[in-house]
């Protein structure tokens, strides 16, 4: 039975986690404080190569686990090209509507407005539509201007 991709991943993270906290055990040589060092030094920014060797070493393994588990689970990994070109149809394929196409022949259809409206109006011309409310004004009133009024 296969399992959902989910399931796996979490499975693949779960274990890689563990093999990652075991190496930093093994790279601090027992000692609590080089081990709080060592995770103290994990932050965001950290390269590969700013880890302890153990660490660097237990991450390449999971890496190279984790590719395996997927496969065996029967999943593809691959470059993104080479997968959407040899993956498979899934969609349903398109079927004939029953009473034919509904909307009518090409020539009988009305032009439509800006975002398809069948009456013309574009967003904001109808009367509580829009997102700034009823009459697509601004939601609030406007500041009036610094400096010295105009006169004239």
């Amino acid at each position: 039975m296969q399992r959902a991709a989910n399931e796996v991943m979490q499975s693949i993270i779960f274990s890689a986690v563990l093999d990652a906290v075991a190496a930093l055990k093994a790279a601090s040589g027992g000692l609590p404080n080089q081990l709080l060092r060592d995770v103290q030094a994990i932050h965001p920014n950290v390269t590969l190569g700013d880890l302890p060797k153990q660490l660097q070493d237990a991450i390449a393994e999971s890496t190279r686990t984790a590719f395996t588990q997927l496969l065996k689970e029967g999943y593809a990994v691959g470059p993104r090209q080479q997968m959407q070109a040899t993956r498979p149809m899934d969609r349903v394929p398109d079927r004939q509507r029953p009473g034919g196409d509904r909307r009518g022949p090409p020539g009988d259809r009305r032009p439509r407005g800006p975002r398809g409206d069948p009456n013309g109006k574009g967003p904001g011309d109808g009367p509580g539509r829009g997102p700034r409310g009823p009459g697509g004004g601004p939601s609030r009133p406007r500041k009036p201007p610094k400096g010295k009024p105009r006169l004239g």
